[in-house]
């Protein structure tokens, strides 16, 4: 998936409309996926349709006006446990 693909995924996922917030969408959708690259999930695996609901998440859980409060939800750390797991072909069957 390109950047714009998950961008729009992530925004439809999170009920965000319009382009206002897109670049600090864009920078959390950054920082969820070098956690996923950086605790070894493949990359054409972070690329795919399986990372989707892990980078969304990521995205939901980093999104707080509050100083220091982020930190990464339950749900995210077991997912992307399993993602480093997924096997490197992952086709949309």
């Amino acid at each position: 998936m390109t950047g714009a693909e998950i961008l729009e995924a992530v925004k439809d996922r999170l009920g965000i409309t319009g382009s206002y917030q897109d670049k600090t969408l864009e920078g959390y959708i950054l920082d969820v996926k070098a956690f996923l690259s950086d605790a070894g999930v493949k990359k054409d695996v972070i690329e795919s349709d399986a990372a989707l609901g892990a980078i969304s998440r990521g995205v939901s859980d980093l999104w707080n006006y509050g100083a220091g409060n982020a930190e990464f939800s339950t749900y995210f750390m077991q997912r992307a446990i399993q993602l480093c797991y997924k096997k490197e072909d992952v086709g949309d069957d």
